[in-house]
């Protein structure tokens, strides 16, 4: 009947909330996979560890199969959508809001597709970030400087190496350059809007380029906390989303980059 709302209209009035229900679950599925052990069989307790640089222990060498590989592979993808998400998820709702308004003015057809699109173009970013990752754990297995099962490096000069360049980084005009595009949302879409799904996954995926530029060194971190240890992978996550969203990312960006070089001394001294 003339007048009467359909409940996919109802639906697509209510399309932020809609997104930020899906990021919800997707971020939650996520975590909830990483609580189950990933597909690595670990329990929580295995995965956990306080102690840094994490205890030394005798590794074997481990023969990857093709099966293996593929695993780890998702279960860096799977742990990166779980850090990120969150932190992109203003910068997806707002391209939601955008979204719309373009349709309320007649510019753009109403359709949910493109805001699916710009999530999955920036979650392909992170993808291609997780077959590097994959393959760096790969090298750094062989080379014996990760501990095979437990996936945390057992050489401290290299933990401390890696400390000193992601804090060395933290102060770099490039990430300074990187996050500057992640914590203004408005400025990047007014810079980079395009209409249509494929322009919706070619500005997710742009947006996904700048936050790489912005947390790879971070996350590099964990082949030095463990790359399956909860402790740090819920400390990463969390220092993204203050970087990111809090008045004062810029200076917890810094801040932690100098912790960052202080405690790859500390580690030297103390190993």
């Amino acid at each position: 009947m003339t007048g009467e709302t359909t409940p996919l209209e109802v639906v697509l009035k209510r399309d932020r909330l809609v997104v930020a229900v899906g990021l919800a679950v997707i971020s939650g599925l996520a975590w909830c996979w990483l609580l189950a052990g990933a597909g690595t069989g670990m329990s929580v307790q295995a995965m956990t560890t306080w102690w840094f640089p994490p205890p030394i222990r005798a590794s074997l060498t481990h023969h990857w199969t093709l099966a293996y590989a593929i695993s780890m592979f998702f279960m860096w993808w799977i742990m990166m959508i779980a850090m990120m998400t969150p932190s992109a998820a203003p910068m997806i709702l707002l391209y939601a809001r955008a979204h719309r308004f373009e349709v309320k003015l007649g510019r753009l057809r109403s359709v949910a597709a493109p805001t699916l699109s710009f999530a999955a173009g920036y979650l392909l970013a992170w993808m291609a970030f997780s077959i590097l990752a994959t393959a760096a754990q790969w090298g750094l297995e062989r080379a014996g400087v990760l501990h095979t099962m437990l996936m945390w490096s057992i050489v401290p000069v290299f933990s401390a190496a890696l400390l000193l360049a992601a804090g060395i980084y933290q102060l770099t005009p490039l990430k300074s350059a990187c996050l500057k595009q992640c914590r203004s949302p408005v400025q990047f879409l007014a810079e980079n809007f395009r209409p249509g799904v494929v322009g919706a996954m070619g500005m997710g995926w742009k947006h996904g380029v700048f936050c790489l530029g912005c947390c790879w060194a971070l996350m590099a971190l964990l082949f030095a906390g463990g790359i399956m240890n909860l402790v740090w992978i819920a400390g990463l996550a969390i220092f993204v989303l203050l970087e990111k969203v809090s008045a004062f990312g810029n200076w917890i960006a810094r801040l932690g980059g100098a912790a960052l070089i202080g405690g790859s001394f500390l580690v030297l001294v103390y190993r």
